[in-house]
C-alpha cells in the first residue's frame, strides 16, 4: 500500500493523531494551571467566606448595635449644653462633639424631658431649660427611620459594601436591632405626660429642629 501524500515522510498518520492528543493534552493542562492561579480558596468559615454569603442586615444590626450603643452613651453631650454650644459656633460644636455625615452631622446627646403629643411615634420633649424655639421630637417607632445609628460612629462606611442597597439595610438592620432591645416593650399609648432619660443621636441639619434616635430610653413610672 502506498504512503498517504499528506503523511510526511519519515511520519505515519498514527504518530501524527498521537502527538495532536499530546498538544491537545498539553493546552488543557495550561489552562487548568492558569485556572488554578486564578482561584482563591476560601475557608468555611472564614472572613472571605463570611463577605462572599448573602448579607444578612438584621443579623449585621444585631452585632453592630451594642458597641454603636456603647460609643454613643460614652459621647453623649447634655442637650441644653449642646444647643447652646451649637448656637455660638454651629462648626465648632459639630467638630468638637459630632461625626460629619454626607448631609448635616451626627450628634450624640443625652437628656432628660417630659414628653408631649406624639404622632406617628414621634413624641415632642420639653427640655428645661432649652433655648426658646428648639424643638426636640423623639422616635420611638415601631418604624425607625433614618441612618443616624449606622453613621454615628464614622467607621460603617460604603465602600465595605456590595452597592448602595446593602449600605441602606446594613442601617435598617441597625434600627431594628435598638427596636427590639430599647423600644420592645415601650408603652406608646400612655407616654405623654411622663418623664423620661434618653440618650441618642440626631442629625444636626437645621440647629432647632432635632429629632432623635434613642439608643437608651427609661420611662419615669
Amino acid at each position: 500500500m502506498e504512503a498517504d501524500e499528506r503523511v510526511p515522510a519519515g511520519q505515519t498518520g498514527d504518530g501524527l493523531f498521537s502527538r495532536g492528543r499530546l498538544i491537545t493534552a498539553g493546552a488543557i493542562l495550561a489552562v487548568l494551571v492558569a485556572m488554578g492561579l486564578d482561584t482563591t480558596v476560601v475557608e468555611i468559615g472564614s472572613d472571605e467566606d463570611l463577605r462572599q454569603a448573602a448579607f444578612d442586615p438584621d443579623a449585621f444590626g444585631q452585632a453592630e448595635f451594642p458597641r454603636i450603643s456603647e460609643a454613643v452613651r460614652g459621647r453623649a453631650v447634655e442637650a441644653v449644653f449642646l444647643a447652646e454650644a451649637i448656637a455660638e459656633d454651629k462648626n465648632a460644636a459639630i467638630e468638637s462633639y459630632g461625626t460629619k455625615g454626607g448631609i448635616g452631622a451626627y450628634m450624640p446627646v443625652q437628656l432628660e424631658a417630659v414628653v408631649g403629643e406624639g404622632k406617628s411615634g414621634i413624641f415632642d420633649l420639653t427640655i428645661e431649660g432649652m433655648p426658646e424655639g428648639t424643638r426636640v421630637r423623639l422616635q420611638t417607632g415601631p418604624a425607625i427611620n433614618g441612618t443616624e445609628l449606622r453613621d454615628i460612629t464614622g467607621d460603617i462606611i460604603f465602600g465595605a459594601f456590595k452597592n448602595q442597597i446593602e449600605f441602606q439595610d446594613a442601617g435598617a438592620g441597625i434600627n431594628r436591632a435598638m427596636a427590639s432591645e430599647v423600644l420592645a416593650n415601650l408603652d406608646r399609648d400612655t407616654l405623654t405626660g411622663k418623664s423620661v432619660s434618653v440618650v441618642g443621636v440626631f442629625n444636626l441639619i437645621s440647629a432647632k429642629n432635632w429629632l432623635i434616635t434613642p439608643v437608651s430610653l427609661e420611662v419615669e413610672e
